[in-house]
């Protein structure tokens, strides 16, 4: 008897090995930790949520999806309260202080010239989504989803000069204000070359300090100027605050011209009627035919109204954002790895499939082709007038 138990003992002992050494094996991996900040207060912040929200449900997806390469994904947002050098800071922390394995670019060209600085000295790959001058990103793992191309000084004024040329009304003067945030004042500059060389006469120019509220004086120089066209360099709330002062002085131009201005508030101020912009995507056909730019419109939809965001539709800002996540997705899965140099690899030398395109690294700066697209606020909406093959049935752009 006694030998039976002693037998039964060593027999659980050995059991108890193999169940010490089971977990470690039967262990859900650690999760796939991605680091990024956005501007989530400050004059940036309006627009950054749209961004907030897309990256949400991207992560949401592909956890759903069983995440990425069999690792659960985790995504750490910091707030660098839209000043770049804060989010320099923070994106030094997510390196080495909260160890992340992956990074996601900011909002804005300031925050992102900042993130790849730090990408740059730890080789992280950098997948951006709203970097507005292509000849400052020399560093050779950052990727861009903002498709404008390698020269959009040059190339994205002449889309919009072509739309209007088009339009019932071609403009013959143009009056030019804009902000001197980097990416804005860079756009605008090109814009009055691309104007002068199209023979457009140039009637005004004035310039603004970023986080500027006061558009009274802006607006009475546009109306004394008289303008066919107003070229307005914004971002963020500064178009509605330029429309609001003008309202308050009579003034509504004929064409108003906005670059990167807070969506959902242009749509929803009966001012922002007509007001033109560029895009890379919005929510009709044809760009909702593609069924997981469908699905992504349904849920962003969903949940902007859920969370009261002042847009609740998808356009360029969301569908960039969604397109970066798609990006970085396609690189991990292309490399079959998290090793930040296979991934750089393996998107210069591929294509990506996203919502809004088939997207090309292999041009200076790692850019490809110019997507950009005008759209144009029509009846609470945006809608895109140009080219028109990407304009729904019957629209056509409109003159106040």
């Amino acid at each position: 008897m006694k030998l039976f138990n002693r037998i039964l003992s060593a027999v659980a002992a050995a059991g108890a090995v193999s169940l010490l050494a089971m977990p470690a094996a039967a262990q859900a991996p650690a999760p796939l930790r991605i680091g990024s900040t956005l501007a989530l207060t400050g004059p940036l912040a309006t627009t950054a949520l749209t961004h907030k929200l897309a990256g949400e449900i991207y992560v949401d997806q592909l956890n759903a999806r069983g995440g990425l390469l069999g690792r659960k994904v985790e995504w750490i947002v910091k707030d660098d309260q839209s000043k770049p050098e804060l989010a320099r800071t923070l994106y030094e922390q997510l390196v080495t202080s909260d160890k992340v394995d992956l990074l996601m670019g900011p909002y804005a060209t300031g925050a992102i010239l900042s993130a790849m600085g730090v990408a740059q000295r730890y080789n992280k790959v950098l997948v951006h989504h709203t970097f507005g001058i292509p000849a400052l990103a020399k560093y050779e793992m950052a990727f861009p989803a903002w498709s404008l191309g390698s020269d959009p000084g040059t190339t994205v004024p002449n889309s919009v000069f072509d739309a209007l040329a088009a339009s019932p009304k071609p403009p013959k003067t143009v009056a030019f204000v804009t902000s001197k945030f980097p990416s804005i004042h860079f756009m605008s500059l090109g814009a009055r070359e691309v104007a002068k060389k199209r023979g457009l006469q140039e009637v005004l120019f004035l310039e603004w300090d970023f986080g500027n509220r006061d558009f009274g004086p802006i607006a009475a120089r546009v109306k004394d100027a008289k303008p066919d066209l107003v070229w307005v360099g914004d971002i963020g709330l500064e178009g509605n605050m330029l429309l609001d002062a003008m309202k308050k002085i009579d003034y509504v131009p004929p064409l108003h011209f906005h670059t990167y201005p807070a969506p959902g508030p242009m749509t929803k101020s009966p001012d922002g009627k007509n007001a033109l912009s560029l895009t890379i995507f919005e929510e009709h056909a044809p760009f909702t035919a593609n069924p997981v730019a469908a699905e992504f419109v349904k849920l962003f939809n969903e949940r902007a109204t859920k969370a009261n965001l002042p847009d609740t539709s998808v356009e360029v800002q969301a569908a960039a954002s969604y397109s970066a996540w798609q990006i970085l997705e396609a690189g991990v899965r292309g490399a079959n790895s998290f090793d930040d140099k296979a991934i750089g690899a393996w998107l210069r030398k591929n294509r990506v499939e996203t919502i809004h395109g088939r997207l090309r690294f292999d041009g200076p700066g790692n850019y490809g082709d110019d997507l950009m697209k005008i759209k144009q606020v029509q009846n609470g909406k945006w809608v895109v007038v140009h080219p028109a093959q990407f304009a729904p049935a019957g629209v056509k752009l409109q003159v106040n």
